[in-house]
């Protein structure tokens, strides 16, 4: 019987990660050159960011972030995204629960659009709505006719940012709800229960925290958002600049301590992007 105890404790002890018989030098070479690399390339730009931001004290700080067109240029971001966030939201559930839950002829395809802005250039996705809604584009001349504004205008800057950012809470949401697998769906159905019933009680309780994170790295990148943006601007300022945009635009024209001062705030809003994400992260891990 004594015998016995250690054979079960054994079989109880965690296996040792193959990781962990590694030397201490190799352990902490990895660590100091990902800390390396780390602050070459996050910590000091953003540093620096900070410092020549407030170069030239408070007073211009904060006089370059109450500028008007800083202003409509936060506030152009903000409803930019809210949204393309929502949209993005009800698009990515809604191709996940198609996605994982029927079979069905060309969802090979389905997957492959939705993936198509990880592949397409962002500048290319803006040029694809002007040649579509431009003035010498397929329906420039009846939107003309009818005084309609897309290109260079909200309507286009909203329509180039859903593009760029439609695939993240569907990508976050597919595997996550290709592994649960349809088991407790399929209870729920023998129970008599209903497709909304059956989302709302059984699916989004174990996707919840899934869709929390694609929400927050949707939302990340509609603000920050350029490229795609920039094409179809049209760079009016106080009318279709964002914060990215407005910041190009200081630069260019040698406002360095204005422009380092509205990309602190876009460094903000990063930043309490990444709180959020770290938050929920820990949250799902318990």
């Amino acid at each position: 019987m004594a015998g016995t105890v250690p054979m079960a404790a054994a079989r109880t002890k965690s296996p040792v990660s193959p990781a962990a018989t590694e030397s201490s030098f190799v352990k902490w070479f990895l660590i100091v050159a990902a800390g390396l690399v780390l602050l070459w390339l996050i910590v000091l730009p953003l540093t620096i960011v900070l410092t020549e931001a407030l170069k030239k004290g408070w007073d211009v700080y904060i006089a370059a972030l109450s500028d008007p067109d800083a202003l409509s240029a936060l506030k152009l971001t903000l409803l930019v995204a809210v949204i393309t966030v929502p949209l993005n939201t009800i698009f990515g559930v809604a191709a996940a629960w198609a996605v994982t839950k029927f079979n069905f002829r060309g969802k090979g395809i389905l997957i492959t659009l939705i993936d198509l802005p990880f592949a397409v250039s962002p500048v290319i996705g803006g040029l694809i709505y002007v040649l579509v809604f431009g003035a010498n584009g397929w329906f420039g001349s009846w939107l003309g006719d009818h005084d309609i504004k897309i290109i260079y205008a909200v309507p286009g800057i909203v329509l180039a940012t859903l593009f760029v950012t439609f695939p993240f809470v569907a990508r976050e949401l597919i595997p996550l709800m290709e592994e649960q697998g349809q088991q407790e769906e399929e209870a729920a159905v023998t129970l008599g229960a209903r497709g909304w019933y059956i989302f709302t009680r059984v699916t989004l309780p174990n996707i919840r925290w899934g869709l929390l994170y694609g929400i927050i790295l949707c939302n990340a990148r509609a603000m920050g958002e350029f490229g795609a943006v920039s094409v179809v601007s049209g760079h009016i300022r106080g009318e279709t600049n964002t914060l990215p945009l407005h910041v190009e635009i200081l630069y260019n024209e040698y406002q360095f301590s204005a422009s380092f001062a509205v990309a602190s705030l876009l460094l903000l809003l990063a930043l309490v992007t990444l709180i959020l994400k770290s938050w929920f992260t820990r949250k799902n891990a318990h």
